[in-house]
């Protein structure tokens, strides 16, 4: 094995790993100079000539010229007859330069060597990656679907960079194949057991916000201003927004002309209902916002606990609350506030129709109860369980969890 093979095979593994020549170089001389310190100790000189382009090395080693009978090192002194033999023009004083070839090392050297170089090489290329992505932490990348596994899934970039991205860190309509494109946002960066591990995430709030600042020019370039976003993945969004020009319209610069720019990011999301809302300062404004497409009659807000009692219409009720009560669920995060509905204060004396409940009864069980004329609240709290089972094809525990619904709305 000689100079020439074990620089070339260096240089295969440079080009694949793509390290830039100032680099290499210096691993090189590194892994080179730490052997020779080994065989000729750490007081001799030498100089570890590296040519990239062409695939070689030298090694020359320096010693200075003394007479004979007072060398005391052969690694860093050579007497003056033997120095002669070389070049007779020779002084005493001077260095003596020898180059030094890789044949003259032992096997176990050599094979030390390229253990040495490819452990550098690893260990660059690690630290390169977690550099790279550590600055990355906040953005969007592309990636293509490698392997898919139960609790995660492993993400190529275009480098071959290894992403993962973890089934809690995915909408969950997610479904993805091998070879499959994926968008995600670097969410954070960690080293364990000295290898880079970079996590995306399609459920962060980031995600959702680089996603408009790609979509929308205006948020790009600082003229509308995104205060916070709240999310429940897949479901719903609730983005508050803000613009210091008089002659924007932030929400509608979101939205874009028929929903077209917002169109973009709900298929991204699979989906997900975003609401944009306009930003304010004043509380009750932007409780009333957040809770669109509700309307409410009056808020009365208890800043010392935090709490927000909202009345509205009984018509407009299901609406705040939303569907798996995300509606009124994201409106609190939006706001910082604990929201507490409450239907005007002539609830009492009022029923409500059975399709207001379509949120937390299933509507063929609607059908049902409006086929024997239940066509409200109050007609179906107004008979007895066993009536209603033997009057529908309900079961009994069905009709017991309905009329549990409809109580409540009365309490």
């Amino acid at each position: 094995m000689d100079t020439i093979n074990l620089v070339e095979t260096f240089s295969e593994f440079k080009e694949f790993k793509s390290i830039d020549r100032e680099t290499m170089m210096r691993i090189l001389e590194d892994v080179f100079h730490n052997l020779l310190i080994k065989r000729f100790g750490e007081e001799a000189k030498f100089d570890i000539i590296v040519n990239i382009d062409k695939g070689d090395l030298e090694i020359w080693h320096y010693r200075e010229i003394v007479e004979d009978g007072e060398l005391e090192d052969e690694n860093l002194q050579i007497e003056f007859s033997e120095a002669i033999k070389v070049e007779p023009d020779f002084e005493v004083g001077e260095d003596f330069s020898e180059q030094v070839w890789l044949k003259d090392f032992g096997r176990r050297e050599i094979l030390a060597i390229r253990q040495n170089l490819v452990s550098k090489i690893l260990e660059y290329e690690k630290d390169n990656v977690y550099k790279k992505y550590k600055e990355k932490v906040g953005d969007i990348v592309t990636g293509e679907v490698y392997q898919v596994w139960k609790k995660e899934i492993l993400v190529l970039d275009d480098e071959g960079i290894e992403l993962i991205l973890p089934k809690s860190e995915q909408i969950p309509s997610d479904y993805y194949r091998k070879g499959d494109n994926v968008r995600a946002v670097v969410s954070k960066v960690d080293m364990r057991n000295n290898s880079p591990v970079i996590i995306l995430s399609r459920t962060s709030p980031v995600f959702l916000e680089r996603l408009f600042e790609a979509e929308v020019p205006e948020v790009y370039d600082g003229l509308i201003t995104i205060k916070k976003i709240v999310r429940v993945p897949g479901e719903r969004a609730k983005i508050a927004v803000e613009s210091y020009d008089d002659r924007i319209d932030p929400v509608g610069a979101c939205v874009g002309m028929k929903g077209s720019r917002i169109h973009g990011i709900v298929r991204e999301l699979k989906n997900e209902n975003i609401d944009v809302i306009n930003f304010t300062n004043n509380e009750s404004l932007y409780i009333q916002r957040a809770l669109s497409p509700a309307k409410i009659t009056s808020i009365k807000i208890d800043d010392e606990s935090g709490r927000a009692e909202v009345y509205m219409k009984p018509d407009q009720v299901s609406l705040a609350i939303g569907k798996g009560g995300f509606n009124i669920k994201l409106a609190g995060q939006l706001t910082g506030y604990e929201i507490d509905v409450y239907r005007d204060s002539d609830i009492e004396t009022e029923d409500v129709d059975l399709q207001e409940f379509t949120d937390e009864i299933d509507q063929w069980i609607i059908d049902e109860l409006k086929n024997i004329g239940c066509d409200t609240a109050k007609s179906v709290l107004d008979l007895e369980v066993k009536d209603l089972v033997s009057r529908t094809d309900l079961e009994e525990e069905t009709i017991q969890e309905v009329v549990r619904i409809l109580r409540s709305e009365f309490e």
